[in-house]
C-alpha cells in the first residue's frame, strides 16, 4: 500500500493549512508569539520576531515557501509542561472510567516519569494547540501516554524503557493535527468515500515525519509513531506490516491505540478490550496485553446494559449482515470490472470469513446473552463486531482506490450492506 500523495514528501517546508488552523485557534485564548523573525524562501520578511500570532498570520503565509518550518518558529506562552502532564494523569486516576482501572498499579511510577517528560518545543506548540482547541484529542494523548507507559510496566520494562513508551503514546497523533478536521477518526459512524478514507489513513506517516525533522526524539518514537495503525497480520495501515516488520514500541502501541478505541464508550467495561484484542487471533503482540487480561480477571462482572432478548436480535442481524455482505461481494466478482475493484471485493470477503473464524475460534460468537453472567461480555462482543465492520469498510475503501462510476456503484452496495443499525 502506498502512501497517499497529499503526504508522501512532507518537509513543513510550507504551513499546513489545518495545523494553522489549530494554531490559530488556540491562540484566542493563548498567546503565541514568534522566537524569531519568519522569513519566506525568497528572504521576504512575513512575521516579527515576539510579535503574537493573529488571523493576519495566515495571509501572509498563504502559498508561501518558508526558510524554517513554522512550527520551529512559533511557542505558546504558559503552555503545556512536563507538570501539565503529571496533572493530568493525576486527574485520569481519579476519573470514574475503565482505563483508570488499568492504571492504578502503576500509579506511582506513571506520576513520577510523566513529570520528567521531555517537552520538544514543537511539541510544546502542537500539545498547547490541541489542548485549546481540541480538548477531547489532547485527552486522547494523554490518555495513550499513560496506558502505553502501564503496559510496558507490566511487561517489566526499565525507567528508560518506560519514559520511551510514554513518549510514543504522547506523541502517537500528532499527525492528525494535520488532515482536515472532517477526516478525523471521532466521527466512526459516517460513510467515507476512497480519498476521504485516504486523508484519514496518513496520520501516522505524517506524524512520524514531524518527529523526524522537527524533533530531537530518538528515531525508535518515530517508528513507532508511524506503526501504531499496523496489525501483525497485515491489515492495519499505512503499509500493511505483517509480524516483526513492526517494532515492538510499534506493536505496542498499536495494543494501547486498541485498547482506548474499545473503551472509547465510558460505558464499556474492560472486557470491551479484552475483546477487542482477541477477536481476531495474530492481530496483536500477546505480550503486550497481559495487564488487560489480568485486570478482567481480577473486575466482577460487569452489568449489561441491554436485555438479553434485545442482545440475541442484535447479533442475529449482524450475523446476517455479515452473510449479506459476503454473498453480495462474491456475486459481484462473478461481474465484469477492473482487477481494483475485483481486490477489494476479495478482501472484503477475507475479511469477513477471517472474523468470523476468530469468534469461533476464541467461542466468542457461542455466547448467550441469556446467560446473565456473561450477558455483558455478549453485549461487548456486539459493540466490537459493529466497529469491525466499519473497519472492514475502510480498508476495502482503500483497497479498491479511485473507481470508474459505475465500479463505484457496485462497491458502495457492498459497503451499505457491511453498515448496520439497529
Amino acid at each position: 500500500m502506498t502512501h497517499p500523495a497529499t503526504a508522501t514528501d512532507t518537509d513543513f517546508s510550507s504551513a499546513n493549512p489545518h495545523a494553522l488552523a489549530t494554531i490559530l485557534d488556540a491562540s484566542k485564548t493563548q498567546r503565541i508569539i514568534a522566537t524569531l523573525d519568519i522569513f519566506d524562501i525568497s528572504g521576504i520578511k512575513l512575521w516579527a520576531q515576539d510579535q503574537p500570532v493573529s488571523q493576519a498570520l495566515r495571509r501572509k503565509l498563504l502559498d508561501r515557501q518558508l526558510r524554517a518550518p513554522l512550527e520551529s518558529c512559533l511557542k505558546v506562552e504558559n503552555g503545556v509542561t512536563a507538570r501539565t502532564l503529571a496533572d493530568a494523569v493525576q486527574a485520569l486516576l481519579y476519573e470514574p472510567i475503565p482505563l483508570a482501572t488499568l492504571l492504578h498499579p502503576h500509579a506511582d511510577a506513571l506520576l513520577r516519569e510523566s513529570a520528567t517528560l521531555p517537552v520538544h518545543p514543537v511539541v510544546q506548540l502542537l500539545l498547547s494547540a490541541s489542548r485549546a482547541s481540541s480538548p477531547a484529542r489532547f485527552q486522547h494523548t494523554i490518555h495513550a501516554m499513560a496506558l502505553n507507559g502501564a503496559l510496558m510496566l507490566t511487561h517489566g520494562g526499565s525507567t528508560a524503557d518506560l519514559r520511551t513508551a510514554m513518549l510514543c503514546g504522547l506523541l502517537h497523533d500528532l499527525g492528525e493535527m494535520y488532515i482536515g478536521p472532517e477526516f478525523g477518526e471521532a466521527d466512526t459512524e459516517r460513510t467515507l468515500d476512497f480519498l476521504s478514507y485516504q486523508q484519514l489513513v496518513v496520520h501516522p506517516h505524517v506524524g512520524s515525519l514531524l518527529i523526524k525533522q522537527l524533533t530531537d526524539y530518538p528515531a525508535e518514537i518515530a517508528r513507532a509513531v508511524a506503526e501504531h495503525h499496523e496489525r501483525m497480520d497485515g491489515s492495519g495501515f499505512p503499509h500493511c506490516l505483517q509480524g516483526e516488520q513492526a517494532s515492538p514500541l510499534g506493536r505496542l502501541l498499536a495494543v494501547t491505540e486498541s485498547t482506548l478505541a474499545a473503551l472509547a464508550d465510558e460505558q464499556a467495561p474492560v472486557s470491551r478490550a479484552s475483546i477487542s484484542l482477541r477477536v481476531v487471533p495474530g492481530e496483536f503482540d500477546l505480550r503486550w496485553i497481559g495487564l488487560i487480561s489480568q485486570v478482567v480477571r481480577d473486575q466482577p462482572p460487569a452489568v449489561a446494559h441491554c436485555r438479553a432478548n434485545e442482545l440475541k436480535t442484535r447479533l442475529t442481524r449482524l450475523s446476517e449482515t455479515m452473510d449479506d455482505a459476503s454473498e453480495t461481494a462474491a456475486a459481484l466478482l462473478h461481474e465484469a470490472m477492473s482487477d481494483d475493484l475485483k481486490r477489494a471485493l476479495a478482501l472484503t470477503e477475507h475479511l469477513l470469513n477471517r472474523l468470523r473464524r476468530g469468534l469461533t475460534t476464541t467461542g466468542l460468537w457461542q455466547l448467550d446473552p441469556v446467560s446473565a453472567p456473561i450477558a455483558a461480555e455478549v453485549e461487548a462482543v456486539e459493540g466490537e463486531l459493529r466497529y469491525r465492520l466499519r473497519c472492514i469498510e475502510r480498508a476495502v475503501r482503500l483497497r479498491a482506490g479511485l473507481l470508474t462510476d459505475q465500479d463505484t456503484q457496485r462497491l458502495d452496495r457492498v459497503c451499505q450492506r457491511l453498515r448496520i443499525s439497529v
